[in-house]
């Protein structure tokens, strides 16, 4: 198994938000800002990596009748860690995600990869697998929250982008803006797709000339 395809899988062709549709409710949410967004995808990312890399350890002596439970377990142990590391040292960015860093738990992105890859998996190519997913993840919020805050808030990471005389889409910063803003990539990724796969079939069909 080829380690960079596993980790480059989860950026494009498996990411989880704009391919999959995992993990809607965090990226909907928390995107408002680029500074959430950024803030929740290393929190997601920390869990995967971390859990997945356990859980592939362990997989072998988890009997199968338990291993959802002993999943969630795991995944809820890094979790909380991930929580009190951030009240720590990131109060005000705590305080914004409010209920999602908890909910990060039932993310189906966690426990998805946890029965679908790290359980049958190797450690070396579970750990990548959580590094691309994760970080595919919060590429996938940074691109909406960045279309949001700028032409929503006229900011960037909380700094004034656009002047003082622009008027702010105010429709961006609540939660339709979210849904139309995903909705854009999702649409944009399938018709890169489309251009692809004609450009695929042009170059076959060009072999036969």
């Amino acid at each position: 198994m080829e380690l960079s395809k596993e980790f480059f899988k989860g950026l494009y062709k498996e990411n989880p938000v704009f391919r999959l549709a995992l993990g809607l409710c965090p990226a909907l949410a928390v995107s408002n800002s680029v500074e959430n967004g950024i803030g929740m995808g290393v929190a997601v990312t920390f869990v995967l990596v971390c859990s997945n890399f356990l859980i592939s350890l362990i997989r072998k002596g988890v009997p199968p009748k338990i291993r959802i439970p002993v999943f969630i377990v795991i995944i809820a142990t890094f979790v909380t860690i991930a929580d009190l590391v951030m009240n720590a040292y990131r109060p005000e960015l705590h305080k914004n995600l409010g209920i999602f860093v908890p909910l990060i738990v039932v993310n189906c992105i966690i426990l998805g990869r946890a029965e679908a890859f790290a359980s049958k998996q190797g450690v070396a190519a579970s750990f990548v697998d959580g590094l691309g997913m994760g970080i595919g993840f919060t590429l996938a919020l940074v691109l909406i929250a960045t279309v949001r805050e700028i032409l929503g808030a006229g900011t960037f990471l909380g700094y004034p982008l656009l002047g003082p005389g622009y008027k702010p889409v105010l429709l961006l910063v609540l939660a339709p803006g979210a849904f139309i803003t995903m909705g854009l990539f999702m649409g944009l990724f399938a018709w890169l797709d489309r251009r692809r796969k004609f450009r695929y079939l042009e170059i076959e069909r060009a072999k036969y000339k």
